[in-house]
């Protein structure tokens, strides 16, 4: 360490930074180059974000759709409404293992088991309710669910006018159900 003679007493690094000033030694500072007087008065900058603006708005295809009118059909593997599916005998494949209720970040899977009649399974879902405004359609229940009874369909979002019609239970979920998931058919 040298001393630095614009201060008595304080040290300067050999790469010419001084600690005391909180600079990092071995970085170099570069000062920024001076601006001219047009670049000043940035009207060359703001003319050239309005041609970059218009050229956007004449020349480029817009993505609105007109909705009631035109429906966007969704791209290959996005997620929709969910469904529950049926085993090949039709009765509902949930077991009520609670792994879907458990694994969902947004918490809006409510599940009450019952005893099952069935002697393959120890119980099944009396109430399977899904409540569709608190869902953020990420499909963490669709990946916890080991008998794979619970999936999201393609099938757009609906449209709720109140929150009652928000809260899918069962039998709108086993609705939701086309019976051909395998085949990539999904109702509309």
């Amino acid at each position: 360490m040298t001393s630095n003679p614009a201060s008595p007493g304080a040290s300067v690094s050999p790469s010419g930074a001084d600690p005391a000033r909180g600079a990092i030694p071995g970085v170099r500072r570069v000062e920024a180059p001076p601006l001219t007087w047009a670049e000043r008065l940035y009207l060359p900058e703001v003319l050239r974000g309005l041609v970059t603006t218009l050229k956007h708005l004449l020349f480029r295809r817009a993505f609105t759709v007109r909705y009631p009118e035109e429906k966007r059909t969704p791209p290959p593997g996005s997620r929709g409404e969910h469904y529950l599916k049926k085993d090949a005998e039709g009765r509902v494949k949930c077991v009520a293992c609670f792994l879907c209720a458990t694994a969902c970040p947004a918490e809006c899977i409510y599940i009450e088991a019952a005893e099952s009649p069935w002697p393959d399974r120890d119980k099944i879902p009396s109430k399977f309710t899904i409540d569709m405004l608190k869902c953020i359609y990420c499909g963490m229940c669709e990946e916890a669910c080991p008998c794979d009874a619970i999936a999201l369909s393609p099938k757009p979002f609906s449209i709720f006018e109140d929150r009652a019609g928000a809260m899918f239970d069962k039998e709108k979920l086993l609705a939701n159900w086309s019976g051909s998931d395998r085949a990539g058919v999904f109702p509309q």
